[in-house]
């Protein structure tokens, strides 16, 4: 009976491993994110002889855009939707010169969302108060309009070279995904981040962007959205006075308004808030990118 020589069962036996180490992959940081948490997506892809031509992905039905961070190896961000529960994936689709396609996932246990930490508060029965049908439309329009300036993010490229930084240094007054109390009803879930602050003090812009809407909104008062490209957008609310204008490319941490109490507000602060496309996310999450991780300042 032939026998085959040991040589050629080592290599047979190794082929599939050596296929497999070819395959893309993807991971995330953290891997058990919590609701409105920015994620970090890494791809490995080695070349193998078939260099890679494109990566395009998704994450909650929003696009990810893949730069290159090193030989081999390409960054992207995303956000998990505040209102999720259970499993969620994100996808790589990798375009290989051969014209080779190839997926890869990653998956999301979320979990239960938990009860917002709630912080009571005593204020005028206009607060809650149900609000008329003209008013609520007058809320749905705003709302679809910020909705709107986080899609066309995904138009233009990172725009920013350093890390965001928060628009005020005083204290924080409210975290994000905290509820509120008014007058003992539970009210919805606090989608930004509050500073301290007195009217008429500066407002600083997180990071390099251009001006994408300027107005006066019911909820928000004078609003002032960021887009940053690569599907991020800040914006601030309540201010006294916004000090730039649509269209304007702003500086991280040129004053773009100054604090105030427009809108529905108990006091002055400035509410900070964030899109990736049209998913609200925690923007203190920005604050942990680096620079080098996932920005203009990676080449591509």
């Amino acid at each position: 009976m032939k026998t085959t020589h040991p040589a050629v069962i080592a290599a047979f036996l190794s082929l599939p491993f050596a296929l497999r180490a070819q395959e893309p992959r993807i991971s995330a940081s953290p891997a058990q994110p919590q609701p409105g948490a920015i994620v970090r997506l890494t791809v490995t892809a080695p070349a193998g002889g078939d260099s890679v031509v494109s990566i395009r992905g998704a994450l909650a039905e929003e696009p990810l855009h893949f730069v290159r961070a090193s030989s081999g190896s390409w960054h992207a961000i995303g956000g998990i939707p505040v209102d999720k529960e259970g499993l969620l994936f994100a996808n790589a689709v990798v375009q290989r010169a051969s014209g080779k396609t190839e997926i890869a996932r990653v998956r999301f246990d979320l979990p239960k969302l938990p009860p917002p930490v709630s912080q009571p508060l005593e204020v005028d029965s206009s607060f809650t108060r149900p609000l008329d049908a003209a008013t609520l439309a007058r809320i749905d329009r705003e709302n679809a309009r910020a909705r709107e300036v986080g899609r066309a993010a995904h138009e233009r490229p990172p725009l920013w070279t350093a890390s965001f930084i928060k628009p005020r240094t005083s204290a924080i007054t409210s975290e994000f995904g905290s509820g509120r109390v008014f007058n003992g009803q539970v009210t919805a879930r606090h989608l930004g981040v509050d500073f301290r602050g007195a009217v008429g003090e500066p407002i600083r812009a997180a990071n390099r962007g251009v001006v994408a809407l300027v107005d006066n909104f019911f909820l928000a008062g004078n609003v002032v959205y960021i887009n940053h490209g690569g599907g991020v957008v800040t914006s601030y609310f309540h201010m006294s006075r916004p000090l730039v204008h649509v269209g304007e490319t702003v500086k991280r941490g040129q004053v773009i308004g100054l604090v105030g109490r427009t809108g529905r507000v108990t006091g002055p602060h400035l509410h900070w808030a964030a899109r990736y496309g049209a998913n609200t996310v925690n923007p203190l999450d920005l604050v942990g990118i680096s620079s080098n991780w996932y920005s203009a300042a990676v080449k591509r």
